[in-house]
């Protein structure tokens, strides 16, 4: 992978031999090589991805006091269910017997929170990230369209919830920002660390029913 990216980065300095006569000495015998890495080299995906994108992704020590854990939590919501506690910043997953596992999460900011009851309409891996329109009209400088990768804002995973089948806007979603878990601070989507995300991913199946409160 660093050869790849070694390559990679002299290919990009070709448009800029002109100006450094050591690097364009150095370039012109190995353009043939990066032509061909650039063929061969294969798209990273499922775990190969997500190990590689991970160590890029932005990190942040998290108080072991709120780290995810497994606890009782009695509660009339089916196994399955998904429970936010914005006042908490935890987010619930409904075991049997009692019990559920609980993350810690980044919720909205003041007037910016949402609760109600959804569902899980449908998932995705590093997804694409695509402001809603009332957020570029409130932060006109944001892209209309972000790729998914280790440091978009969306993260390793999103559950995107709707009501009705109609999209609330709304997402349960990975981070770049893993500092700011436990705060107020989003738009209203519900915030996660990127491992966390991941493994509440592997859980809950489309369909599932999301309760914000």
């Amino acid at each position: 992978m660093r050869s790849f990216l070694k390559l990679l980065t002299l290919a990009s300095a070709l448009p800029l031999a002109a100006c450094n006569t050591q690097t364009a000495n150095l370039a012109a015998p190995t353009a043939p090589v990066v032509q061909t890495a650039l063929a061969t080299q294969a798209p990273l995906a499922g775990e190969a991805r997500d190990k590689e994108w991970m160590k890029l992704a932005p990190n942040a020590t998290i108080d072991p006091k709120i780290a995810r854990t497994t606890i009782d939590y009695p509660t009339k919501e089916a196994p399955g269910t998904v429970i936010v506690v914005t006042k908490e910043r935890r987010l619930y997953y409904v075991l049997p017997d009692g019990k559920a596992v609980r993350y810690p999460v980044a919720v909205g900011h003041a007037g910016m929170a949402w609760a109600g009851t959804a569902e899980v309409d449908r998932k995705g891996e590093w997804p694409d990230w695509n402001p809603p329109a009332e957020m570029l009209a409130r932060r006109p400088e944001l892209p209309k369209r972000l790729e998914g990768g280790p440091t978009s804002p969306i993260g390793a995973r999103a559950l995107y919830l709707a009501e009705g089948k109609k999209d609330t806007l709304f997402r349960i979603h990975g981070t770049n920002e893993p500092e700011k878990i436990g705060q107020a601070v989003s738009s209203g989507c519900i915030r996660m660390l990127n491992a966390d995300v991941v493994d509440l991913y592997e859980r809950v199946p489309i369909g599932a029913k999301v309760v914000v409160r």
